[in-house]
């Protein structure tokens, strides 16, 4: 049975005339301002593409920005260094964010939803109906972000396999987005997991460091890229349980597969080598 979208008419544009969501970024902007410039010392490199595809991208194609998962705290506060246009509504990013954490009654959801979330139950699959929503938005040409990653890790290692929805957004986009991979440091000293008797601190710790580190844009040949996919995947046997038979570009459940896992360690190799570099743009800030 095809299940709603979980207070999708909130999330809109006309929603009380826009007065709501506009109250909420102003509220939470400032909150991210705060704790990114006043409470703590960011530092950015390349912010200036990060701002430009928000600002202007040709008409109708969408933006994916991708990034690692410190904390709780990463979005908002990762936009809320100096120059990032944190207030402004109709530039702001929708995200992908999880329904057991953000959606966990009417109010939560009411108000996550004016903060332009979405609600993503986590084990349902790549083809639940919210992803289908978070498809409408980059089919409207908007700004989505995702955690590829799919939880929070405060581990200093590498970037984790990445999840396969992101990559199926990637596929299934009417437009191909443009895919920003941007890599972060200090959330987690900011909002640690285990703080007092192993819970998060109330309030967000300050005098801390973070790093944002912008890439460039990941390039994707997608008709190549299928063609290899269906081609590795005529000797896989698999169930199809939770798939789509075949995708609009008649790709079985092996060759979707194939490629979602491709395009996944495509953008965690990217990820890895800007968590490298990091590193170094962390000591040079030090």
């Amino acid at each position: 049975m095809r299940m709603g979208r979980k207070m999708e008419w909130v999330g809109r544009a006309n929603h009380m005339g826009g007065i709501p969501r506009k109250l909420v970024f102003m509220a939470v902007g400032a909150f991210a301002k705060a704790v990114a410039t006043l409470l703590n010392t960011t530092s950015v490199h390349n912010a200036d593409t990060l701002i430009r595809l928000v600002r202007s991208r040709p008409p109708g194609v969408p933006l994916l920005t991708v990034s690692n998962h410190m904390s709780t705290l990463d979005d908002p506060v990762m936009w809320g260094f100096e120059g990032f246009p944190l207030f402004d509504t109709k530039l702001a990013r929708w995200v992908l964010a999880a329904e057991d954490i953000c959606f966990k009654n009417a109010l939560l959801s009411y108000f996550f939803r004016l903060g332009k979330c979405i609600p993503i139950t986590r084990g349902a699959g790549i083809y639940q109906e919210h992803m289908n929503e978070a498809l409408d938005r980059l089919s409207d040409g908007a700004w989505l972000h995702t955690f590829p990653e799919g939880k929070v890790s405060q581990e200093d290692g590498p970037i984790r396999r990445l999840k396969w929805g992101t990559a199926s957004l990637i596929v299934r986009a009417p437009v191909t987005p443009i895919v920003l991979p941007i890599v972060h440091h200090g959330f987690e000293e900011v909002m640690p997991e285990k703080f007092l008797g192993g819970r998060r601190p109330p309030f967000p710790l300050f005098n801390k460091n973070i790093s944002i580190v912008v890439g460039e844009p990941i390039e994707f040949n997608l008709p190549k890229m299928r063609q290899t996919a269906i081609s590795m995947s005529r000797n896989l046997s698999l169930s199809t349980a939770g798939w789509h038979s075949a995708s609009p570009n008649g790709m079985d459940e092996g060759a979707q597969r194939c490629l979602y896992a491709t395009i996944s360690e495509q953008i965690q190799t990217v990820m890895e080598s800007l968590r490298s570099f990091s590193k170094s743009f962390m000591k040079s800030k030090v």
